[in-house]
């Protein structure tokens, strides 16, 4: 919940007149820019020039493919590598952008080792080693700059070992739980390792957090929509109904409270009790009863999304009222 919502939640609850809120918000300092804009902006362009950066590298490379040799190649990414590494070690005005080259370029190096040399290994196994091998990075850099593209590696390393575990055809059946289990176990270690108890230990921020959470939110509904499209349905639906319940109630707290992946669960969990009660009706029914059936699942939907987003805007104006009290003390 951010200082600005926080005020207009006070000047809600103490009806101020419209002089009054301006006169709070100027106080505020919301009637002048940011005294923290121009490091935030820099820092932001800084981002944006590496990525761009390294994206021109890539596509050098790409044009000289054929030119280069095999050497050439692995000397090339290599460098690329220690070059990033090396400054961001000691250039620490770019320490982050630096790093988040660092752990792309390590991604690109595994990418082309396996190209070349056909090992044989698993998609998965490139971006589990991947994420292992740029962890101590992540730790040593503390920033969400690097933290968010290594959440998404190590989601993306999730789900492909779920998929190859399943017969590599992302199949969601009964005989296949114990998979899934460790799958969204895994996930949603990541999303509880970027939460700002473990800041201090990681250095994660909020949109480490809200990457991995949204992900992890996101896996647990595919997962949880494949077991209710099994014929019969499988558990894996009433797991993912009890993992977004939890998810939910964690985010809603008073200590945990995030609104972001708050809508995010709650959204996840309208999808499932819809779909549910779709399949619930449709399923072994007659054609006449087909329209009946779309309009009431319709209101059901309309009813339970307003009743989501009143409860969603109820904990947000009690996180807003909270913090705005603990500000003026």
């Amino acid at each position: 919940m951010t200082l600005r919502t926080a005020l207009f939640e006070l000047a809600r609850q103490h009806t101020l007149d419209r002089p009054a809120a301006t006169r709070l918000l100027g106080l505020a300092g919301f009637d002048r820019p940011p005294a923290a804009l121009h490091t935030t902006l820099w820092r932001t362009v800084a981002v944006i020039a590496a990525a761009l950066g390294g994206l021109g590298l890539v596509m050098w490379i790409a044009a000289n493919w054929e030119s280069l040799g095999r050497f050439m190649r692995f000397a090339l990414l290599q460098g690329f590598v220690l070059a990033m590494c090396a400054g961001a070690a000691f250039r620490a005005g770019a320490r982050a952008p630096l790093a988040m080259l660092a752990l792309l370029g390590t991604g690109a190096l595994f990418a082309y080792f396996g190209q070349t040399y056909q090992t044989g290994a698993d998609p998965w196994q490139l971006f589990a080693v991947w994420a292992v091998l740029t962890l101590p990075l992540a730790l040593a850099v503390r920033s969400d700059v690097v933290w968010v593209p290594w959440t998404l590696v190590a989601m993306v390393g999730i789900s492909l070992w779920a998929q190859a575990h399943t017969g590599h055809s992302w199949r969601v059946s009964p005989a296949d739980m114990t998979v899934h289990l460790v799958s969204l176990g895994a996930a949603l270690a990541v999303a509880a390792a970027m939460l700002p108890q473990a800041q201090r230990f990681t250095g994660a921020g909020v949109w480490a957090l809200r990457t991995a959470g949204t992900l992890a939110l996101m896996l647990i509904t595919l997962t949880a929509l494949g077991g209710l499209f099994h014929s019969p349905v499988a558990g894996h639906y009433g797991l993912g109904l009890v993992l977004l319940a939890a998810a939910a109630a964690l985010v809603g707290m008073r200590t945990h409270f995030d609104i972001f992946l708050l809508s995010g669960a709650a959204l996840g969990l309208n999808i499932l009790l819809v779909t549910g009660l779709a399949r619930a009706m449709f399923s072994g029914s007659r054609f006449g009863d087909f329209v009946g059936s779309l309009l009431l699942i319709g209101l059901v939907a309309a009813g339970l999304l307003a009743a989501t987003v009143n409860l969603v805007m109820r904990l947000a104006r009690r996180a807003a009222s909270q913090q705005g009290q603990g500000e003026a003390a």
